[in-house]
């Protein structure tokens, strides 16, 4: 797992930043998570590949997921693909 732990000297925050690989299945009847190794996940959302609405599901889940309530998540390669890498940013107290 890419992870890198800072401190922001202008706001004196601690920031974790991390890159996500997954594989992911659109149309499933359940929903769920799957944690394959520390940086690879298999995760199932209900919502169509269609409309952006699957990658949309994808962030809100990975986003409970790992609890970020105040950072960023967002996909960066795998727009169109079921294989995505998601980057994942987190305030950490």
């Amino acid at each position: 797992m890419k992870c890198f732990d800072f401190t922001l000297s202008i706001f004196s925050l601690n920031l974790l930043h991390m890159y996500i690989k997954l594989k992911v299945t659109t149309g499933a009847k359940k929903e769920k998570i799957i944690k394959k190794s520390e940086d690879h996940f298999d995760i199932s959302v209900k919502e169509p590949a269609e409309r952006n609405m699957a990658n949309k599901r994808v962030v809100e889940l990975v986003r409970d997921y790992f609890k970020v309530y105040n950072g960023d998540v967002r996909i960066v390669s795998g727009h169109h693909s079921p294989s995505k890498i998601i980057s994942l940013d987190k305030l950490i107290n």
